[in-house]
C-alpha cells in the first residue's frame, strides 16, 4: 500500500469515527428518540433528518455547479432517476419496518456496535446477507 493511499484511508476513517460520535452525541442512535419519532412523540430525530436532507441537497448542487471531482481525481457524475412511486413506496415501507423493529437505520448499527450493543452485529450481518441475496436475485426481480 502506498503512503498517499494510506493516508487517504486514515482521512476517511478519521471521518468515519467523527461521523460516529456526532451521531451518539445527537442522540440519533438511541433506540428510544426513533422509537418516540415513530410515535410522532418528538421532533428530534425528524429535526435530524430534515438538517441531513437540506445539507445534502446544498452538497449535490455544490457537486453539480462546481464540478468537483472524487479522492481519485475522478468527475462526479449524477444521473438523472426515474421515479416510480410503487418502487419507492414499497421500498421505504420494508426500510421503514425495518427500522422501526430493529431500531436502527443502517449508520448508526455501526455505531451502536462500537458503543458495546453487541446485538447489532446481527443486525449488520443479516442486512450484509440481504444485499448478497439481493445482488444474487436482482436479474430476476421487476425494477
Amino acid at each position: 500500500m502506498r503512503s498517499s493511499d494510506l493516508s487517504k484511508y486514515t482521512l476517511i476513517l478519521a471521518v468515519g469515527i467523527l461521523f460516529g460520535i456526532i451521531l451518539s452525541k445527537a442522540e440519533v442512535i438511541s433506540w428510544f428518540r426513533i422509537y418516540e419519532m415513530f410515535r410522532f412523540k418528538s421532533f428530534h430525530m425528524y429535526g435530524v433528518i430534515g438538517s441531513a436532507v437540506a445539507v445534502g441537497i446544498i452538497l449535490v448542487q455544490l457537486i453539480k455547479r462546481r464540478k468537483i471531482k472524487t479522492f481519485n481525481g475522478e468527475q462526479i457524475i449524477i444521473h438523472p432517476k426515474q421515479m416510480s412511486v410503487p418502487r419507492y413506496l414499497f421500498g421505504g415501507i420494508i426500510f421503514g419496518l425495518g427500522w422501526a423493529l430493529v431500531g436502527a437505520c443502517p449508520g448508526p448499527m455501526f455505531v451502536m456496535l462500537g458503543r458495546g450493543i453487541t446485538v447489532m452485529l446481527i443486525v449488520i450481518l443479516s442486512g450484509i446477507l440481504g444485499t448478497l441475496v439481493y445482488g444474487m436475485l436482482r436479474d430476476k426481480l421487476p425494477h
